[in-house]
């Protein structure tokens, strides 16, 4: 049996390619802050070890403060030696180092654009390089505009028509805090770059998890004839934060739950499970049937927000042993702030599919662990053979899809307990990425800044779908301020939110999962 996985294994490598990646120049934006040291550096350093960027390639980091390139290798060294997937190796090292610029300047500044350009073209000689790049925006939403016309002026940026000189964008998260924010910002990147060459990143896109959602129900004949509201119950997605408000007090209070997880992981999340089939993997066919699903999503508005929506604030508690005070004695919240740090929706997507299947969504922080997962429930049996008990029903056959912290997947179905009486029990058939296979996933960031050096869209949100989602968030958000109240219900930290939620829920016979 180990023999024919192996040759089956083989197979499908042999079917399988990585993508093409041309040489190319990273240029980051915001290069001496937190995340590319924590997350962007090592992710190319991953692919470097893995063999999938070719052999010409440099990083360009832009920032405030005044390092030369020995400095911004030496905290790159120091990201990848504490937050690498893989250990720092000093030959790899030594040649990835070599690739590694810096240049220090005010993103606000034109004549900072000028000196990059002149510092790009040396390095694009020096290593031979062709002239494609990839712009990465890892700076706040008020720095794309300066950012784009500076590069435009500059002359940095080649239209989209010219196939022998690529110009990509990246812009990472929040655009927008409502619908009209974030149609000004992507009218801003919209004026330098065509929507071909901008690539909206959400991390958890590239999560292995996150990918296989598409493999799990159109590679499997056994769940797509199933997967609609003849056989579904309804669909649970939780993404729980363990840690509290930490040092962003002055970024949350202006966000709350609603933008920062919902708008954006979650329903990116919910489009993945409820979308139809796409007739081929192109990029825009797959965000085509994604946005299909926001299109169909029921509005939540005015009073509805009542009965569809709850949203509440951790109080004092304990969370992982460390005593945490209520959200609005963090430093930096104000006394009487209504932002919410926890969120409850039940929504409706208005298509044939799944027509009438409520979706039950949920986040917060300050809750017992870090976790994120859907969980698909079918519908009960019929109240025959072995449900017919009203004290004891028998439990519905649950998947679940875990995306964080174990990365992998189970079903539970319902088995015969040994012994001379027909009794079942229900088992999990568990899947573990970890266990599956020898090496351990890749971090999401790898994967997607390698379909963005091989100009794959398919795991990025176009414009249109980043302003459908907002709409739809806005109304909830005008709910909130028409109808809602001065003081926001309260759980304690450390728990899995306010009895307001489990009411949402339970008033349909229905319960929240144990993540």
């Amino acid at each position: 049996m180990t023999k024919a996985i192996e040759k089956e294994s083989a197979a499908q490598k042999k079917n399988n390619t990585s993508p093409t990646v041309e040489p190319c120049s990273l240029v980051i934006f915001g290069g001496s802050g937190d995340l590319t040291r924590r997350k962007l550096l090592p992710a190319v350093y991953n692919l470097v070890i893995d063999g999938l960027l070719p052999e010409n390639y440099s990083v360009v980091g832009i920032g405030r403060k005044s390092w030369t390139d020995d400095e911004f290798r030496r905290v790159a060294r120091e990201g990848i030696e504490k937050f690498s997937r893989q250990s720092l190796q000093e030959d790899k090292w030594e040649e990835f180092a070599r690739r590694l610029h810096y240049v220090s300047g005010a993103i606000d500044d034109p004549d900072m654009y000028h000196g990059l350009r002149t510092r790009i073209e040396e390095i694009e000689a020096h290593f031979d390089l062709p002239g494609h790049r990839i712009f990465y925006l890892a700076i706040p939403p008020t720095s794309f505009a300066p950012s784009c016309q500076g590069l435009q002026r500059a002359g940095l940026i080649y239209p989209p028509e010219l196939p022998e000189r690529v110009s990509r964008v990246i812009v990472e998260k929040p655009i927008g805090h409502d619908l009209e924010s974030a149609k000004s910002i992507n009218a801003t990147i919209g004026e330098v770059f065509d929507e071909s060459q901008i690539y909206r990143i959400d991390h958890y896109l590239g999560k292995e998890t996150v990918q296989n959602i598409m493999v799990l129900r159109f590679a499997n004949s056994i769940f797509e004839p199933i997967w609609n509201h003849k056989y579904i119950d309804h669909v649970q997605i939780t993404v729980s934060e363990a840690e509290g408000l930490g040092t962003r007090a002055t970024y949350y209070e202006e966000a709350g739950a609603l933008r920062d997880m919902v708008q954006n992981h979650i329903l990116q999340l919910l489009c993945l499970i409820a979308m139809e089939p796409p007739y081929s993997l192109d990029p825009d066919v797959v965000r085509n049937a994604r946005m299909e699903v926001l299109r169909c999503l029921h509005p939540i508005k005015g009073k509805d927000v009542e009965k569809f929506t709850v949203r509440a604030q951790y109080s004092h508690g304990k969370a992982h042993d460390q005593e945490v005070p209520g959200y609005r004695r963090e430093e930096g919240v104000k006394a009487d702030s209504t932002t919410e740090t926890f969120v409850a929706l039940k929504l409706f997507i208005e298509n044939w599919r799944w027509s009438g299947v409520p979706f039950y969504l949920r986040t917060g922080k300050a809750m017992p662990g870090r976790a994120s997962e859907i969980a698909v429930q079918f519908k009960d049996i019929p109240e025959i053979l072995f449900n017919t008990n009203p004290e004891a029903r028998q439990a519905p056959n649950v998947l679940t899809l875990r995306i964080q912290p174990e990365e992998g997947m189970s079903l539970r179905i319902m088995s015969k307990i040994p012994g001379s009486r027909a009794r079942s029990h229900p088992v999990e058939m568990d899947f573990k990425y970890g266990d599956a296979f020898d090496a351990p996933s890749p971090e999401a960031y790898e994967r997607l800044l390698l379909d963005v050096m091989a100009g794959d869209a398919s795991l990025f949100m176009r414009r249109d779908a980043v302003e459908a989602s907002w709409a739809w968030i806005t109304d909830i958000l005008q709910g909130w301020k028409d109808h809602g109240g001065k003081w926001l219900p309260e759980y304690p930290a450390g728990t899995w939110g306010p009895v307001e939620a489990d009411k949402l829920i339970e008033t349909d016979g229905r319960q929240w999962r144990l993540v």
